[in-house]
């Protein structure tokens, strides 16, 4: 049983019992080609620098503490959060324990670039029990080839101290790992570098975003994906006793055990929690930080009713409705047709992705069976206990 991971986090539970806060909004203190979250900003052009006032923070922590009554997640992510500076966390987890009802669990996680973080706000984290994300995407070349500083400065020095401050403090972290062109094309090689730098908790985020009309030159292939889940699968298995988390695998391996993923992207439905921007908007995802998906904002109704609203059912069930192009799908049950904004890259005819989940499920499916076997004998025996 793996601890709770930054995915997990933002995703737990079928209500929305957990938020993706934009504190800094797209501010941000790195300039990374591919990050598709920069452009948001220009929704709110009235400054040009954005953080979250005060009192907007204090009713969006009361709101969601009265909403979900056993648990809740706050995800703070960007842009950059560590904009906001330590002093604002202070007051995050002051009003936490000020609106927190005895029994209420309360989880913090926090999604970084890692390059502003010291030994204070390791020691912070730490003793608040935060999950923290940290961006990497491999060695120094390949992840400073994308992510590099408004200057034009690579990260990868600052990236790396980071994980070091985290890992002498005890801060439980991931490693964040976007998938592009420049590091698709081996995964042997990207996997064991992580892992022998001695990771054990991984996300890849698989890249493709359309600039201009067409597809970046950063993205990857269909083709390049399916064969790097397989190879990666490969090092994850371990002959059947995986011992590093690997949040696709694992996400896939609950819903073979339980018939649900507790992940967006292979679960049946989307709305799974909410976005709140800086300024308190609402939004069902932050991929669909867009005016046509605006739900309302916290300073002027509660949350309980901006969830309510029929924009928001719509968001949540449009899987469903992309789900019946793969009905005679026999992976259909495992993907659960996959991100609807994947859909958007090929005008939704099919999921950009399609074919790579198809080899990766023919590949991989005979031993998710031995894992269910295994994990569901595990259970057995201990229940019966």
């Amino acid at each position: 049983m793996h601890e709770l991971t930054l995915t997990e986090a933002v995703y737990s539970g079928t209500q929305v019992s957990s938020v993706l806060v934009k504190p800094a909004s797209a501010d941000c203190n790195l300039s990374c080609t591919y990050c598709f979250y920069l452009p948001k900003s220009k929704l709110y052009p009235e400054t040009k620098i954005h953080r979250m006032s005060d009192s907007i923070l204090r009713n969006l922590i009361a709101q969601m503490l009265s909403l979900a009554p056993e648990k809740v997640s706050f995800c703070w992510q960007g842009g950059e959060p560590t904009l906001m500076g330590l002093d604002f966390y202070r007051r995050v987890v002051h009003y936490q324990l000020l609106f927190k009802s005895p029994l209420q669990i309360v989880e913090n996680s926090l999604q970084t670039n890692g390059t502003l973080i010291n030994e204070e706000w390791a020691k912070f984290l730490a003793g608040y029990d935060f999950l923290v994300g940290v961006s990497l995407d491999g060695p120094r070349e390949i992840h400073d080839y994308y992510r590099r500083g408004r200057g034009g400065s690579g990260s990868y020095e600052d990236v790396v101290r980071c994980l070091n401050i985290l890992s002498r403090h005890n801060v439980k972290f991931n490693i964040l790992t976007v998938l592009h062109s420049h590091n698709v094309k081996d995964p042997r090689g990207l996997y064991r570098f992580l892992t022998d730098m001695g990771f054990k908790y991984l996300q890849f985020i698989p890249c493709v975003e359309k600039r201009n009309g067409k597809i970046a030159e950063f993205s990857i292939t269909p083709e390049e994906y399916g064969e790097f889940l397989c190879e990666i699968f490969d090092e994850w298995f371990n002959d059947g006793s995986p011992n590093t988390y690997v949040r696709d695998f694992e996400d896939i391996l609950i819903s073979y055990v339980t018939g649900e993923a507790p992940s967006c992207i292979f679960g049946r439905t989307c709305g799974r929690y909410i976005v709140v921007e800086h300024n308190g908007d609402v939004y069902p995802c932050d991929f669909y930080v867009e005016r046509k998906w605006f739900l309302g904002n916290i300073m002027n109704e509660p949350i309980e009713n901006i969830i309510k609203r029929k924009k928001f059912t719509e968001f949540k069930y449009r899987k469903a409705r992309l789900a019946k192009k793969c009905k005679d799908c026999k992976w259909l049950k495992y993907c659960n047709a996959g991100c609807p904004r994947h859909w958007e890259i090929l005008d939704f005819t099919q999921n950009y992705f399609c074919q790579s989940y198809k080899t990766f499920f023919e590949y991989s499916h005979e031993k998710f069976m031995k894992l269910k076997n295994k994990v569901s004998s595990k259970y057995f025996r201990f229940a019966s206990n």
